[in-house]
């Protein structure tokens, strides 16, 4: 049986105008996510990652609907975000939680942690006696204990505020679950933590993620599926074991490479350093995007841009010198 398409983005574009000149103004583009192609299915796990600037937050923020879309298709559920109905965007935000990078900022410091939770249940119409139940039932799914309730932010520590980020999340019962760096501001055995309980929870209530990161370990730990996405566009995609065993795009090779190596064995592995910093998003020119900091670049690659290629079931690269493995 052929799973569900849970999110389905179909030519994406999200660009930002920049105009210049007082007399004569001219406008450029930052081309923050260029015609992004995408299936993520019911409960899957898919790990976007990237460098800084490479468009992941921004691609997150139009899911979200938090920022309008240039151009292209977004459907979620079904539901086309641009000929969504009041109702229909009513369904959507109850069926889609956000989880962001630093939950201290995103909790207000003046109410208590039951309150906290219970926001986004008050503004759906949720009774107040139904929200309050519920407040606790998802700090009891986090692995909280119930005192905690009548805490405020600042009495507790950064591995606590991201379960009660993800408990408030979890109170409308979502479908889909955007987690944008979930464990960077937190220490690494407070990581193993949040990220073996994300893992519980996805199993348990059938959830979809999306999880952005530049974290590469955390990504192939707790990952289906890795999307890799360089300026704008996504350069990988497959399997996230074969997207590690494997990698056919050079950037995608260097990310691994940078990355730590946590296994003592493969310590001797020869490692490449990628050359060169990322360019600019703001008029961007025909060809490859990371020709200028690739080695293996042809002639062709700095004159055209690169289309998907399928390597194996499910492995898509956009290169037209896909490494040979």
């Amino acid at each position: 049986m052929e799973q569900k398409v849970m999110i389905k983005l179909d030519g994406l574009k999200k660009y930002f105008a920049i105009e210049k000149g007082i007399v004569k103004k001219t406008v450029t583009y930052v081309k923050a996510v260029d015609d992004i192609t995408l299936d993520i299915h019911e409960g899957e796990i898919v790990g976007l990652v990237g460098e800084s600037g490479s468009g992941k937050t921004t691609l997150a923020r139009v899911i979200l609907n938090l920022s309008k879309m240039t151009d292209g298709n977004i459907l979620i559920d079904g539901i086309n975000l641009a000929t969504a109905t009041r109702d229909d965007m009513k369904k959507l935000r109850s069926e889609i939680a956000v989880v962001f990078q630093d939950p201290a900022s995103n909790l207000n410091p003046r109410q208590t942690v039951e309150s906290s939770i219970m926001r986004p249940m008050v503004i759906h119409g949720v009774p107040k006696e139904t929200a309050k139940k519920k407040a606790r039932d998802v700090l009891d799914m986090v692995k909280m204990d119930q005192r905690y309730l009548d805490s405020y932010p600042h009495q507790l520590s950064g591995g606590q505020l991201q379960r009660i980020a993800i408990a408030r999340a979890l109170a409308l019962n979502p479908r889909v679950m955007i987690l944008d760096e979930p464990t960077s501001a937190l220490d690494v055995s407070v990581q193993a933590q949040i990220l073996n309980l994300l893992l519980d929870l996805q199993e348990q209530l059938q959830l979809t993620y999306l999880v952005i990161t530049h974290d590469l370990n955390v990504i192939k730990y707790i990952s289906d599926k890795i999307a890799v996405m360089y300026l704008g566009k996504l350069v990988e995609f497959g399997p996230a074991q074969e997207i590690v065993s494997h990698a056919r795009h050079p950037y995608t090779k260097g990310l691994l490479d940078a990355s730590p190596i946590l296994d003592p064995r493969q310590r001797s592995r020869k490692k490449e350093v990628m050359r060169g910093d990322p360019g600019s998003l703001i008029n961007i020119g025909e060809g490859c995007r990371f020709c200028d900091r690739c080695k293996y670049a042809t002639e062709v690659c700095g004159k055209r841009t690169p289309d998907d290629t399928t390597m194996n079931e499910g492995h898509q690269v956009a290169c037209f010198h896909p490494l040979n493995l």
